[in-house]
């Protein structure tokens, strides 16, 4: 169950590391597989940034917490996904976004299985 467990986030760590690449790379297709328009101007400069930021992190992360001995490292993003999910629900109970359900359940299910690997996958 453990080495299911590891190969799992690893996976996970790999997708969030490519999905940041993307804004990089393809701004455009990155943004569109989020459900959101490439923005102009101030407004690119920030969403690439910020979000080539946020995703690089999060993927290097994970993927760095599970190397031996290293997966207290975890606690970082999976805080990262929990306050995430829960900005997300904030977004549409306060600011009336649309409520983004299959991005807050990868969330959740995320920052679940990387607590659980802190606590569980043996370094």
């Amino acid at each position: 169950m453990r080495r299911i467990l590891r190969i799992v986030i690893i996976v996970m760590g790999m997708g969030f590391t490519l999905q940041g690449l993307g804004f990089l790379v393809v701004p455009s297709r990155a943004a569109s597989a989020l459900g959101m328009p490439l923005l102009d101007g101030l407004g690119r400069s920030t969403q690439v940034g910020d979000f080539a930021a946020f995703f690089l992190m999060l993927g290097l992360s994970i993927l760095v917490g599970m190397r031996p001995g290293r997966t207290r490292l975890l606690y970082f993003p999976a805080a990262l996904m929990g306050s995430a999910a829960l900005c997300r629900t904030l977004a549409w109970a306060v600011h009336g976004a649309a409520f983004a359900t299959t991005f807050i359940l990868v969330e959740i299910v995320g920052c679940i299985l990387l607590l659980t690997a802190a606590g569980r996958v043996e370094s």
